[in-house]
């Protein structure tokens, strides 16, 4: 399948724009902004389904309270966007009011989109305000989350907003004009990569380590976007946000960008879900478990637990790893690890007199478990 066929499939579009794409150094950049709406707003009428991410709360409240480019602490990171977000709203607000396309605004930690009842309450928010035809515009709530912070420019924010709300195609805006062999800004000779069919060590030796101008990402958290993104058999395209109309030259099919193909065989949605929580213990398997687990597509059983690390709940996310401790899979426990303490290698017929009731015979059951394989 050509880049062309791949565009033409997609319907539902989670556009994300980074902090160098919408802000500069006099704060938020009003033409881009502008631009961004025209043609998002053009795209919504021709029947496409967009939810917009947007990072640059940060520099808009630099700007709003006339403060200096430096090193900022967390807490006054989290001060600045808390003072930058309002202005960063009404600035898309009015740029789309003119188009009288309506917007909403929606922010997320990490926490909600791990909570299971949390992220089923945001994928129907941002289920009905796309029938309603309203663009939902999402950034992190940067004031609590300290991870977003420390961790990308939204980019993995973006992955994860996919998966919500099961879109067909991840456009990720930055001030790069795709992945280059070597970054560019340290060798202008260095060729632009316009496929990725899959992400290898030598693909993400390509990044470099540097972050972007404004935001905190870099390439280097693109590719694990990317990552994710393409498990979940959805493509990801990287371009320059700051290329005039750049949507209507990735939809007219130029060679824009880098285009990031899907993996043939695709996570559902709800294992997308446990793939990308965060393990709060670990269970060390022996080799016929993994080999169960790899091969056999099989439940969990406690025969096959050598050891529990960590103090978890049932329910928690926890991470299997084989002896040498390389990860196996993910999945949701049906104990918790007190009680996989007392169970650990035994049979499943004996779990009743150990633990004083008849429990689950799985610790995770196949449909909460996601393996963790090489790209």
């Amino acid at each position: 399948m050509d880049r062309k066929e791949y565009l033409d499939r997609a319907r539902r579009l989670v556009i994300k724009v980074g902090s160098a794409v919408v802000a500069d150094e006099e704060g938020l950049s009003r033409p881009v902004v502008e631009g961004l709406a025209a043609e998002i707003s053009r795209f919504m009428r021709q029947g496409y389904e967009i939810v917009l991410v947007s990072s640059g709360a940060i520099a808009c409240g630099r700007r709003k309270l006339e403060i200096p480019d430096r090193p900022f602490s967390l807490p006054e990171k989290q001060a600045l966007a808390a003072a930058g977000q309002s202005t960063l709203i009404q600035a898309y607000e009015e740029a789309f009011s003119a188009y009288a396309q309506p917007v909403a605004q929606i922010l997320l930690t990490r926490e909600d989109l791990e909570d299971r009842r949390r992220y089923l309450n945001a994928r129907n928010t941002l289920q009905v305000l796309l029938r309603w035809r309203v663009l939902p515009i999402v950034n992190e709530n940067d004031t609590v989350a300290v991870e977003e912070i420390q961790f990308g420019d939204n980019d993995i924010l973006a992955a994860l907003v996919v998966g919500l709300v099961e879109a067909d195609l991840l456009i990720c805006l930055s001030e790069a004009e795709g992945l280059y062999e070597r970054d560019p800004r340290e060798d202008p000779s260095a060729r632009r990569i316009s496929v990725v069919e899959k992400i290898t060590p030598e693909v993400e030796a390509m990044a470099g380590k540097r972050p972007g101008r404004f935001g905190r990402g870099g390439m280097l958290s693109k590719l694990r976007a990317a990552r994710m993104v393409t498990s979940l058999g959805v493509p990801m395209l990287l371009a320059s946000g700051r290329t005039p109309l750049i949507l209507e030259r990735i939809f007219a099919g130029e060679e824009v960008g880098t285009l990031f193909l899907p993996r043939s065989r695709r996570l559902s949605s709800r294992k997308f879900w446990i793939a990308h929580l965060q393990p709060e213990g670990r269970l060390v398997l022996d080799p016929g478990a993994v080999k169960a687990l790899r091969e056999g597509g099989k439940s969990l059983l406690p025969a096959g637990i050598r050891a529990v690390e960590g103090e978890f709940e049932q329910g928690a996310c926890v991470e299997c790893v084989d002896e040498h401790g390389r990860a196996v899979a993910r999945g949701l426990t049906n104990y918790d690890s007190r009680q996989l303490r007392c169970i650990l290698g035994v049979h499943t017929c004996e779990i009743e007199s150990r633990l004083g009731f008849s429990g689950k015979e799985e610790v995770i059951h196949r449909d909460n478990l996601v393996l963790i394989t090489e790209d």
